[in-house]
């Protein structure tokens, strides 16, 4: 029998800067030659989320880089809200009236994985994703009692971006599910915005790095890399 004492370690809150808006993030891989049906799926269950009381996902198709096909980031607030009786009764109502499309889903989906994430506030989000056509996502595995370090390094990292003018990353600390430990989401307009920051000059990058606690622009890389065991990119799209 698992103790009270680990119990409340296995259920410890992330870090306190990490609490802000949760979300589900599911990641999805279809089943051979059924992306198109999964995504035209969760575009017809998508159309009816005012009926459910639930907010609609943000959505992203992968282009190169992790296994999944789709990254989609479903709003819930706060478990308080999102299992609120009211809600629940019309999240199953909802449920029962598209039975066939959730089940066709469900064929078409050869792999999920859900993280239940602690991350920016919704209005925040959704700006940033509707002028985005391009993401880059980093999923991260922190190494034993580094979390919080990973955490502020990620937030360097965004002074470091924006000291430059470049956009910052979405942080997105892990509360349970899944096994990554915190992502981030970078959003961009195209491909061609994304890849801005190659011209750059060192100079500018050098001085970024020091102004947010780095030992330099290079020394960003390698001291990640002391803070986590391993990582996943992945470059994503929007769908249209």
């Amino acid at each position: 029998m698992v103790s009270l004492a680990l119990a409340l370690v296995l259920t410890a809150a992330p870090p306190a800067a990490a609490h802000g808006y949760l979300y589900r993030a599911t990641l999805v891989q279809a089943a051979p030659g059924r992306l198109l049906d999964v995504i035209d799926l969760y575009r017809s269950l998508t159309a009816g989320a005012a009926e459910s009381g639930d907010e609609a996902p943000i959505a992203m198709r992968h282009s190169q880089g992790d296994r999944w096909d789709l990254l989609l980031l479903f709003p819930m607030e706060s478990y308080g809200a999102y299992y609120a009786p009211a809600r629940i009764a019309r999240r199953e109502k909802a449920a029962r009236s598209r039975e066939r499309q959730l089940a066709r889903l469900r064929d078409a989906v050869t792999w999920q994985e859900d993280v239940f994430a602690l991350g920016p506030r919704l209005e925040e989000l959704r700006g940033r994703s509707a002028t985005a056509g391009f993401f880059h996502v980093e999923m991260f595995h922190a190494l034993p009692g580094r979390l919080s370090d990973l955490e502020r390094e990620r937030e360097m990292e965004n002074a470091y971006l924006r000291a430059l003018g470049r956009p910052q990353n979405a942080i997105f600390v892990r509360d349970q599910g899944g096994s990554w430990d915190l992502f981030t989401i970078g959003f961009y307009r195209d491909l061609k915005h994304y890849a801005e920051s190659a011209d750059i000059p060192e100079a500018s990058q050098e001085s970024a790095a020091k102004a947010a606690g780095f030992e330099g622009a290079r020394a960003i890389g390698p001291y990640l890399r002391t803070l986590i065991g391993s990582h996943h990119d992945t470059l994503a799209v929007a769908i249209p």
